[in-house]
């Protein structure tokens, strides 16, 4: 079981042994950001097999994983990969991914039969080759060249130098004077300066790379970054903008320090920022870096509502306001409860109103985690059977619980088999699991009719059936 823990200060070493050679370039996969958006996204860290798994926690979007970044020659993904399934099982989280590299792509779309993947252009990262901004060489590059001629003109005295943790008044006094300039209104806007200027606290540690252009002894622009792999990752690039040129100045000059021996320089996404984008674009792109979002689903994903099915004797469907009363009864049967190896108790939410149960179940559908078939005997509801754990790879479990007054006329094995059967053939599910108590003798009879024994331990029999 993966045992996750929120990403500090204290960790930084340990997250960049993985960072550091992490090759999927993208700015995500780098200790600068998750420590810069901890407050945003509130990233945890687990290691696994050989690999970092990173659970983000976002409030719009719910629980993400950023893609397992395994050691060169020791990480084993397929395994972390399960490890996020099993631990995404136990929780009742889907195993959605934030951010994946497009190479890892196919990866995913092999791994589970049911997925969306977006690609946002607003969060691609802008790339440059690391040669191309350390030189500005080229006719291509003549208006960075011009700019800079000008910024040399107008600010003879001015240098680039590399930040230490001495510099540390210098550059709040920079933050003072940059807090003066800046007008954007936009509140994201806003609060990537409040975390760039914590993230800039990080001076003087091994993996930040900083840098500052200085004028009579005054900060005008600053910038930090580390190196992921063979990628440069710039995370603050702030100038003063009423220095013409420092720009352009302050991205030659740092990048011709720091990214010798590298292949890319990443100066991240735009986030739609007009004035940003126009920016980036001028240092002229080798290429955009998509940002794939790949929402996992399942097989209720398809289904609007809770279908019918019929047997012999029987009619399965959804449960309805005027099965209450009997539902609540099957629900609050402490018996029934205990060899139905779930307890309503544990995860109580709330007061245990009257529709609390209808609505838990209606809320499990419409959240796609699982389906509740009332079963029904000449039009009365008499148990349930319900279709749940998915783990989004053609797998979930089967359950059964009748009333007790209906119990021994074998209804219970006459609608789980008829709940089997649609779940692999109409659903299309690829396995189909069940378990009972060793103790009990009627469920164990009910799955023998339906399923295959697939093993035990000490305290379930376990069942199956494949298609």
């Amino acid at each position: 079981m993966l045992d996750f823990k929120p990403i500090s200060e204290q960790y930084s070493p340990l997250l960049r042994k993985y960072y550091s050679q992490c090759a999927y370039r993208l700015c995500e996969y780098s200790l600068g950001v998750k420590l810069m958006w901890r407050d945003h996204w509130r990233p945890e860290f687990a290691e696994s097999h050989g690999c970092l798994v990173i659970l983000n926690h976002s409030v719009r979007h719910g629980d993400l994983f950023d893609f397992p970044i395994p050691l060169p020659g020791e990480g084993d993904v397929e395994a972390a990969l399960d490890d996020i399934d099993v631990w995404c099982l136990e929780n009742g989280v889907t195993p959605s991914y934030g951010v994946v590299p497009d190479t890892e792509r196919d990866r995913l779309l092999k791994r589970y039969p049911y997925t969306t993947v977006d690609n946002n252009r607003l969060w691609q990262d802008y790339f440059y080759h690391a040669e191309a901004l350390s030189s500005f060489a080229g006719r291509h590059y003549s208006g960075q060249r011009n700019h800079i001629n000008k910024f040399h003109k107008l600010y003879p005295d001015a240098v680039y130098r590399e930040l230490t943790p001495a510099d540390h008044e210098a550059v709040e006094d920079f933050w003072r004077a940059f807090h003066e300039v800046f007008n954007k209104e936009d509140a994201e806007a806003k609060m990537e300066v409040c975390y760039a200027r914590r993230i800039m606290e990080r001076t003087g540690e091994e993996w930040a790379l900083t840098g500052c252009v200085e004028l009579d002894g005054k900060i005008i622009a600053i910038a930090l970054a580390e190196v992921c792999g063979d990628t440069l990752v710039c995370h603050i690039e702030k100038a003063l903008p009423q220095y013409e040129g420092v720009y352009p100045f302050m991205v030659q000059s740092f990048a011709a320090a720091h990214s010798q021996g590298l292949t890319w320089i990443n100066r991240e996404d735009d986030a739609g920022d007009k004035g940003l984008r126009t920016s980036k674009l001028q240092y002229l792109p080798a290429f955009l870096g998509a940002k794939l979002s790949v929402q996992i689903r399942n097989e209720l994903s398809g289904l609007d509502t809770v279908p019918m099915l019929k047997t012999q004797r029987l009619i399965l469907d959804g449960l309805r306001k005027e099965d209450r009363e009997a539902y609540n009864r099957l629900c609050l049967d402490d018996e029934r409860n205990r060899w139905w190896g779930y307890d309503y108790r544990d995860d109580l939410k709330g007061g245990l109103t009257e529709d609390y149960f209808l609505n838990a179940a209606r809320e499990d559908f419409q959240n796609k985690r699982a389906v509740n078939f009332a079963i029904r005997l000449d039009g009365t509801f008499i148990g349930e059977v319900v279709l749940y754990r998915f783990d989004y790879k053609g797998g979930a479990e089967l359950g059964c619980r009748i009333l007790p007054e209906y119990a021994g006329h074998g209804y219970g094995a006459e609608a789980y088999r008829r709940a089997a059967d649609w779940s692999l053939y109409t659903l299309g599910l690829y396995r189909l699991a069940g378990k009972c108590y060793h103790e009990n003798a009627a469920s164990k009879k009910m799955l023998e009719s339906c399923m295959r024994p697939a093993g035990e331990d000490a305290t379930f029999l376990y069942f199956e059936k494949k298609v």
